[in-house]
């Protein structure tokens, strides 16, 4: 069963066409990565992909549902998001900020009941925000809003999740146990990734965007050839198996060298 599917996904921003005829497929349990230069389009295919910004040509289809045709909680239930804005907008702690990913369920004022309360307690631990629950959002780092962000989509328990730049302001720590803690979730992933690198050793497979078009789909060592980075990317990159993981690896030089 497929999970998420566009066909022929077409977006515009103020009516000027950001990203055009976009196929994409995930199955159940894949982790699929989205990279390419800034600008390629990334972030509004993602926001195409869960209701943020409506098509104007083709169509999303979540668990063989059209998206647009479900209502807005129902969407909320099958996907989860984090964007890359990480504003709020009023003073809540870290706790509170993480039970928002429990409103879909809920009807009008409804009260958090004790497992949206032991959901959020489990998402701050996993995630190493316990000692921080009571802390306000907005006096947190880079890092733990980014962190708080995540307990937020985890607590939604929906089996898709988005993704769009994770990694942004953590450090290397933070990044690896990031990914290794979302790859052990089993969802299906999709996220849109700025580290090559790290692409190419946590997801399944990756999709490369550029002038917001996808040019390339497939396993990382065939997503990310040498070649394929050096005509998107205008960079020289060499390929090269790690040698403790053994994943598809680059390096890269100046476009001059190329």
């Amino acid at each position: 069963m497929t999970m998420l599917k566009s066909n022929s996904l077409s977006l515009e921003l103020g009516g000027t066409r950001i990203v055009s005829d976009i196929s994409v497929e995930i199955g159940p349990g894949e982790f699929v990565g989205l990279v390419g230069p800034n600008g390629s389009g990334k972030t509004t295919l993602l926001r195409g992909l869960h209701r943020m910004l409506k098509p104007v040509e083709g169509t999303v289809l979540v668990q063989s549902d059209d998206l647009w045709q479900i209502n807005a909680n129902e969407a909320a239930r099958r996907i989860a998001v984090v964007a890359q804005e990480n504003q709020i907008g009023f003073d809540f702690t870290t706790s509170e900020v993480a039970a928002m990913g429990r409103i879909p369920y809920k009807k009008g004022f409804e009260r958090d009941t004790q497992e949206d309360r032991r959901l959020v307690a489990q998402s701050l631990m996993e995630l190493g925000l316990a000692p921080l629950a009571h802390r306000s959002f907005d006096e947190m780092s880079g890092g733990e809003r980014q962190r708080t962000l995540i307990a937020r989509a985890l607590v939604q328990q929906a089996p898709i999740l988005l993704l769009d730049e994770p990694t942004n302001h953590l450090d290397i720590h933070y990044q690896l146990d990031l990914l290794h803690r979302v790859r052990s979730l089993k969802l299906t992933t999709i996220a849109a990734l700025h580290d090559l690198n790290l692409a190419a050793s946590w997801c399944d497979r990756i999709y490369v965007m550029d002038h917001g078009r996808i040019v390339a789909g497939g396993p990382p060592n065939e997503a990310l050839s040498a070649e394929r980075i050096s005509s998107v990317f205008r960079v020289r990159a060499t390929a090269f198996v790690h040698p403790v993981t053994g994943k598809h690896q680059l390096l890269f030089d100046r476009a001059e060298a190329v």
